[in-house]
This record gives C-alpha cells, structure tokens and sequence, in this order.
C-alpha cells in the first residue's frame, strides 16, 4: 500500500539577530572613536610630556663624625629631633686638650718674651758699637800725641837735651798707643758682629711675625680649635637620623656618630629610558606626586640636569654585555629635578620616598647637559667659622699680654667670596728699634789710625 507523498513546506529565508548586529555596529563605533580620541590627545597632549613612576626623594645625608678621638660625654640630640646649625650634637672629654692648650699658650708667651728681648739688644748693641768707636777716637787721639812727642824728643836728640832713654820711652809709649788702636778697632767689629748678628734675627719682622712667635702661635690655634672640637655641631639645619653613639663610648677620628638631614634641601631623582630622553631639556616643568600624599597634593618642579651615564654604569658590578648570552635591557639615565621651597615647607618629603613624575617635553629650547660652572656653593655651612676667628683672637691675646706697651694690633680686612663670614687677619705694629745715629754709625767703616 502506497503512502500518498505531502508536498514539502517552503524554506523560511534566513534574517540575522537584529540586535547582535546593533551591539557589534556600536562596539565598532565606540572603538573607533575610541582610536580616534586617543590618537587626538596622543598628538596634542600625551606627546608633549615624558613620565615615569621610577622617580625617588633624595637629599644630603650629612655624617657626623669627629675630627679628634676621645671619651663620649654627653649626647645632646637623638634621632628625629630637629638641629639648628651650630647646636652641640655630641660632647667629648676636653681634659687632655685643655692641657695641649695651656702648654701651647706658655710656649707662645715664652717664645714672644724672647723675641721681645731682641728687639731690646738692637739699641743696647748699636750703643756698644758707639762705645767701642769712642774708644777708637780716645785711643787714636793718643797716638798722635805720641808721634809728636817722640817727633820731639828726635829731633832734640842730636843737641843732647833729650837723653837716648827718654827717646826709647816716647818710642814704646807710640807703640803702645798703637797696639791700643788696634784692640779699639777689633773691639769695634766684635761689636759691629753681634749687631749685625741680633739685626738678622729681627730685621724686616715685628714681634708678631717673627718666624718663633709664628710656629708657637700655630700649635697654639691647633690646640686650641682640637679644644672647640671637642664639641661636635651640627653644619646645618635639619633632621638627626641612624645614631649611632652611645653615652662613655670611645670614639676615634672619622667614627660615624649619627647623620643630619636637611629636608629643605631635598631632590627628585627620576631615572627615565633613555628612549625618553630625546626631548627632555634642563628647566622644563616637572609635575610630580608623593605616594605619601597621593594625588592630592602635586608637587612643581624644574629639570636641573641630566646625569651623565647610566645606573648600570656606575654599578659596583658593570654588566658584562660582550658575551654570547647577551640579552639587550633598556637602560635609564636620572634626571635630577628640584623642588618647591615653599611646597616643601608645607608638605614636607622624607628622604627615599616614591615619587612620579611628568616632564613637560613641549618646549625644547633649553640646553641638554650644562655648559658653565656653578655660579654658588652647592653646600656651604658657617657654623665653624667662629672657631676659627676664636682661635686667632685668642693668639693675639697672649702675644699683647707678653710683647709689652707698644704692641698694637689691627684687624686688616680680607676679600671673601659673598655668604662666607671672613677670617680676620690679625696684624702687630711693634715698635722695633730705630736705626739711631749710633747704629748708622756702626755700619761706617773705622777710621785706622796712622
């Protein structure tokens, strides 16, 4: 039995998800305008900075450490506490350098009282060769009257007023007269000698510069600032960090007793690739943010300068790149950016702290590396002045005290560089003996006697 065939139903033309087609129709749109609003901003803005989050706070760590050894006395400042420059950090014993000094002052006062006492024996020299010039002149004198009493006596010998005894007498006492001229005379050079001899000791100094009172007067300003520091200052206002001096200890030359940090003075160290760098020129702006503070407080800076190598560079261990597993890494170069002064008084950073930082590339007029030296000091501290000039007022001090009334000192002033305190030059005006009439007579020559 045949089954009757059914016709079959017609096909249904297929039609697409309606929907789906808009969704993917958006996608596309909003991908492109995507592209086309960042390749926008890529061109107008994002090209004109250069940013990197490998950006750190750095500063001036300033070790504390002493110039002397001796016995831990006290300990004035501890970690986190804030100095001024000046203050005491660190007290050593002083015993033993109180002693250097007061050695080094009697020796000063002994050297300047026998320079003194040269000074004194150039007129009691010069009075001695006046003296013994006077004693030329007498004994030449008597030789004369010698020559003409025995001239006398000649020529009365041949009438026989005059005995041959009387001539013998005239003649010895000639001879006499003679030899006392010549002991004049040697007397004089004896004294002519020692002058000159004084004179060379004293001539073209005052008591202050001679060359004794000099080297006394420099072991005394050594042992007196080895007495000032004893007392360790602090050269800067700032922060104490990683002390390390205990109380009794016994410290030697150089030990590291603690650090100070000036936080005013911080820095930004933000290390770029050196594909970023191409653009980057000293005095560019420089926005940057803490992670400390977060993005709420944006910090303005300025490009100072570029460093001249790489990190890797300057390594303890330089990379090795001439072998044969060489993998070539991208190297980064930092870039030194200094701070707001005022931003860094209100919100102050700490040392090491994380930093990002975007470079304002847009302007490239300025220079890539510096070309001229720095115009001030990159560090300067007066806090040891004043040692120094205690020093020096100190010497002046013992030398007046012991070069007698007419010792006068003056401070002659001295050309320093703008900022630095000047260390007084302390000159004497000692009144030295003149060249009198007896002395300019002791340099003419003496008159021999015929």
């Amino acid at each position: 039995m045949n089954t009757p065939a059914y016709p079959a139903p017609p096909a249904t033309p297929a039609t697409g998800n309606p929907k789906r087609k808009k969704a993917l129709t958006a996608l596309a749109a909003v991908v492109i305008v995507g592209a086309v609003g960042w390749s926008i901003y890529e061109y107008m803005v994002a090209r004109h900075y250069e940013s990197t989050d490998n950006a750190y706070v750095q500063g001036n760590v300033i070790l504390i450490t002493p110039q002397i050894s001796g016995t831990v006395m006290a300990i004035m400042a501890d970690d986190t506490d804030f100095v001024k420059a000046g203050q005491p950090l660190v007290q050593l014993d002083p015993a033993d350098a109180t002693v250097a000094l007061d050695q080094a002052k009697a020796a000063l006062a002994q050297a300047v009282r026998q320079v003194r006492t040269l000074f004194a024996n150039n007129g009691a020299l010069a009075a001695q060769v006046t003296l013994r010039q006077a004693d030329v002149t007498r004994v030449s004198s008597d030789v004369l009257r010698a020559q003409n009493d025995l001239q006398r006596r000649q020529s009365l010998v041949g009438n026989g007023a005059v005995s041959k005894e009387e001539l013998s007498h005239a003649q010895t006492r000639l001879l006499e007269t003679q030899s006392q001229v010549a002991a004049a005379q040697a007397g004089v050079l004896a004294a002519r000698e020692q002058l000159a001899s004084n004179q060379a000791l004293t001539e073209g100094t005052s008591i202050d510069q001679h060359p004794a009172v000099m080297i006394a007067a420099a072991k005394m300003r050594e042992a007196f600032l080895t007495t000032q520091r004893a007392a360790l200052l602090a050269p800067v206002d700032g922060y104490v960090a990683k002390r390390t001096v205990q109380l009794g200890q016994r410290v030697a030359a150089g030990t590291p007793m603690m650090s100070i940090i000036p936080l005013k003075n911080v820095w930004v160290d933000a290390n770029f690739k050196e594909v970023q760098l191409r653009d980057i020129r000293i005095g560019q702006p420089v926005k940057l943010v803490a992670d400390l503070y977060g993005k709420k407080i944006e910090y303005k800076g300025l490009v100072a300068g570029l460093g001249v190598g790489t990190g890797a560079a300057f390594a303890l261990l330089p990379a090795q790149n001439a072998t044969g597993n060489w993998i070539k890494v991208v190297q980064r170069v930092p870039v030194r950016i200094t701070l707001d002064a005022e931003q860094l008084q209100a919100n102050p950073l700490r040392v090491g702290l994380s930093m990002l930082a975007e470079i304002n590339i847009s302007n490239t007029d300025g220079k890539r590396l510096a070309d001229e030296p720095r115009s001030a000091d990159a560090a300067l501290s007066q806090a040891f002045s004043a040692s120094n000039d205690q020093a020096e007022q100190s010497v002046q001090r013992v030398i007046a005290a012991n070069a007698g009334e007419n010792y006068v000192a003056t401070v002659a002033s001295t050309a320093v560089k703008p900022g630095l305190s000047a260390k007084p030059v302390l000159k004497a005006v000692s009144k030295t003996v003149p060249k009198s009439s007896a002395a300019k007579a002791a340099i003419k020559p003496v008159a021999s006697a015929s």
